[in-house]
């Protein structure tokens, strides 16, 4: 039996690309507590003007016992105003109301690490020359 890699787009109704996500999900489902399993929720929370126009936001997910940001965002016209300090705020609320531990996120050197530090995170670790950059993975305890 000849093994083989392949590179190519997957067609988003193929089923294909979720094979290799499922087959980890079920390995990992087998890991975990019963009282954490089937703990996941996508969070999408976002900030909006008068007119509907949305100015920021967070993506996210709910995962077994903790939150995981993958964006934060705020229109930079609006950004030194509060609002990142609100979503956040809003999100970890969020994460407790669902029971969570703690909320994990990363942030690269050009972008908020400050901010998320006066918010209660804490880096856990990093990478130098990530693009240049150094990426910093963080978290806070609820």
């Amino acid at each position: 039996m000849g093994l083989y890699f392949t590179n190519e787009t997957i067609e988003a109704d193929s089923g294909d690309n979720n094979y290799v996500r499922n087959q980890m999900i079920e390995f990992n489902l087998n890991h975990f507590p019963d009282d954490l399993k089937g703990r996941y929720q996508e969070i999408n929370l976002l900030l909006r003007n008068a007119d509907g126009e949305i100015l920021g936001g967070i993506v996210g997910e709910i995962c077994w016992n903790w939150l995981e940001i993958h964006y934060l965002f705020v229109d930079e016209r609006f950004r030194k105003s509060g609002y990142g300090a609100k979503l956040l705020s809003e999100v970890e609320n969020m994460a407790r109301e669902k029971q969570c531990e703690f909320v994990k996120l990363d942030t690269l050197s050009f972008q908020a690490l400050d901010f998320y530090i006066k918010q209660g995170y804490e880096i856990y670790g990093k990478i130098e020359n990530a693009g240049r950059h150094t990426h910093y993975y963080m978290k806070k305890d609820l």
